[in-house]
């Protein structure tokens, strides 16, 4: 005897191979429209408590909406496992193209290489990606940076005196870049002695709290160099504090509030990056991935020296 399927039966037997006809989490396929029919390019940022990275949220968020294009934004927190996890999401989302900052160099190359495996290009900013190979790395020259700051800074000191690095975030290459391209200057003069070299992890409190240390067992400090202003905003609050005089600052980012540090004359300089810029290089350099476009392994962005 046949037997007649009743509609709600019916209905529930055409959702259930609608169901199994979709791929699952491993699938290869990359790149769904949203719901709105525009395709999806992820951002994860380091952290968006440090303005730097919101400037460059900002102007990748900015492009994005020129390009018609959905931008989705992931902040890792200065967390390589949340980075993790929330990169692993944007996977699951299968946007396009991944842009990631990195906030540990070398632990983000497994989930690029995850991202990678499922057809998804990846894109570095600012930081570079140790141990998987990228589509593309947008960023300024951070050892010429580096070079910059210390050029400045001796030509301050007159090529000789006493200073102080604070460093960033272990393990990042823009602290490691930074302070190579620092030392390369600094080095080679006899007349600078190091006082001290430590880790502030690109952040204001920190290097506050850092710089205090520093000063209570040396009290005859003339310069300092920050791997970013974060951290040399900070430098300069513990200098007041202990009532140094003319210790020249050096900083690197040239946020909003470094500048204005500078233009009061409470902070030498700082290395302009252009982190709206990078965002915009970002979306832009997705957007010709996306299109089957070829694109240039590193884009630089320019670098500009703010001073008093």
């Amino acid at each position: 005897m046949k037997r007649i399927l009743t509609p709600l039966l019916a209905s529930a037997l055409a959702l259930g191979i609608a169901a199994c006809s979709k791929q699952g989490p491993g699938s290869s396929e990359a790149g769904a429209p949203a719901a709105d029919g525009k395709a999806s390019i992820g951002l994860a940022v380091s952290t968006l408590n440090n303005p730097f990275f919101v400037e460059l949220r900002d102007g990748a968020a900015a492009e994005a909406k020129k390009e018609g294009v959905n931008l989705i934004t992931v902040d890792a927190q200065d967390d390589p496992a949340k980075q993790q996890a929330s990169v692993e999401d944007l996977i699951q989302k299968k946007v396009s193209v991944i842009l990631i900052n990195p906030t540990d160099s070398a632990a983000a190359a497994n989930v690029v290489k995850e991202a990678t495996s499922k057809g998804i290009k990846v894109v570095s900013l600012d930081r570079s990606v140790n141990g998987a190979e990228v589509s593309a790395h947008i960023a300024s020259d951070n050892i010429a940076g580096g070079m910059m700051a210390g050029q400045y800074l001796l030509g301050k000191l007159g090529g000789k005196g006493r200073v102080v690095e604070l460093e960033g975030i272990a393990g990042s290459s823009a602290a490691r870049e930074r302070g190579e391209g620092f030392h390369q200057v600094v080095d080679k003069k006899e007349g600078v002695k190091l006082l001290a070299k430590q880790p502030a992890d690109f952040d204001r409190a920190k290097g506050l709290a850092v710089m205090e240390n520093i000063i209570q067992g040396n009290k005859d400090i003339q310069g300092v160099f920050a791997h970013n202003d974060e951290m040399a905003l900070g430098a300069l609050k513990a200098i007041q504090a202990a009532g140094l005089k003319n210790v020249v600052v050096v900083g690197f980012d040239a946020t909003p509030d470094a500048v204005a540090a500078v233009k009061a004359g409470a902070m030498s300089a700082t290395v302009q990056q252009q982190p709206a810029l990078i965002g915009q290089y970002g979306v832009q350099t997705a957007k010709r991935l996306m299109d089957g476009q070829k694109v240039d392994r590193f884009i630089p962005v320019p670098l500009n020296l703010v001073k008093q």
